[in-house]
């Protein structure tokens, strides 16, 4: 078994390889990885045996530490469906060789939660086990069994009710502008924060993912009052951002948005995942926006980090 270094040349076997495996989603696309390049400095894996492609692994370096991957939500080896767990074990055995010589002294790896798998790809969990890595984080999202939901809450109940009796209109957008200076706003005065990505660069990825990244608005008499940004990740959508003005608060704006994804957009989709709702490294549950999550009928899923000792 074979390790190496991703480099550029690389790009169409490492996205082609991503399409047909188990467990990647768009966001390991070199198209999307690449974008915040000049901030990570990319040490992504390509694991061959006997000269076909088995597994890649999203990565960059941080000093002497590997970390898959710092830029995203989660990262860790990508396989195909005949990937099995005697074979994982071997792909570690070659990763940690490879690691080792490379002068890495551990990884930080972040697993893929299973809600973004299309078949059980859970091997690695149990070769990082095998390999003595220990989970140093747990956070906590919330997700919605689209086939299976459950109902809304009552407070989401009355939000829809107001958000028809207002006359809102839900469709999709491309006005960028308007969805970020709403974003953008609303995490300022509310959480003191701004969005992952800039209006620039959300631009640049969803021309490059019109597809997955989809923007779906509130409207108001034409005036955009609430929007959600997500990515289509396949079997799962996940909720990015979420942005209401006062009026689109009062008026339930978001929450007739998500109601017509759930009714109408995302039918054939397994799950929408809101995203985390913990801090500090897991250490802290924000109790009141998993509470929002879960009035839309969403329970938990936990998103799991490993450290890797090396040396």
């Amino acid at each position: 078994m074979e390790v190496q270094r991703y480099a550029a040349e690389d790009a169409c076997q490492w996205d082609d390889f991503l399409k047909a495996s188990k467990n990647g989603t768009f966001l390991f696309q070199r198209g999307f990885m690449d974008y915040h390049a000049d901030r990570f400095q990319d040490h992504s894996l390509m694991i061959h045996e006997d000269g076909k492609l088995l597994a890649v692994m999203p990565a960059n370096a941080d000093s002497s530490v590997l970390n898959s991957h710092g830029g995203l939500t989660y990262g860790g080896v990508v396989s195909g469906a005949k990937m099995s767990a005697e074979r994982m074990l071997a792909v570690f055995d070659a990763l940690g060789v490879y690691l080792r010589a490379a002068g890495f002294t551990g990884v930080n790896y972040k697993a893929v939660p299973y809600i973004y798998h299309s078949q059980p790809a859970d091997e690695d969990i149990y070769a990082l086990f095998r390999h003595g890595a220990q989970a140093v984080r747990t956070d906590v999202s919330a997700t919605i069994a689209v086939p299976r939901r459950l109902p809304f809450g009552s407070g989401k109940k009355d939000g829809l009710r107001k958000a028809r009796k207002a006359g809102l209109e839900i469709r999709e957008s491309t006005d960028w502008s308007a969805c970020w200076t709403l974003l953008t706003q609303v995490l300022d005065d509310r959480h003191n924060a701004r969005p992952v990505h800039s209006e620039a660069e959300i631009r640049l990825l969803a021309a490059r993912f019109p597809d997955q990244i989809r923007m779906f608005g509130s409207f108001d008499n034409d005036r955009m009052i609430a929007a959600v940004v997500v990515f289509d990740c396949g079997r799962t959508v996940h909720v990015q951002y979420i942005a209401a003005s006062e009026q689109g608060r009062l008026k339930g704006g978001v929450d007739l948005i998500v109601h017509h994804l759930l009714d109408t957009v995302f039918t054939g989709s397994a799950w929408l995942d809101f995203g985390i709702s913990t801090t500090d490294q897991g250490r802290i549950l924000n109790t009141g926006l998993a509470k929002q999550k879960e009035m839309f009928g969403a329970r938990s899923t936990v998103y799991q980090q490993y450290r890797w000792q090396l040396t």
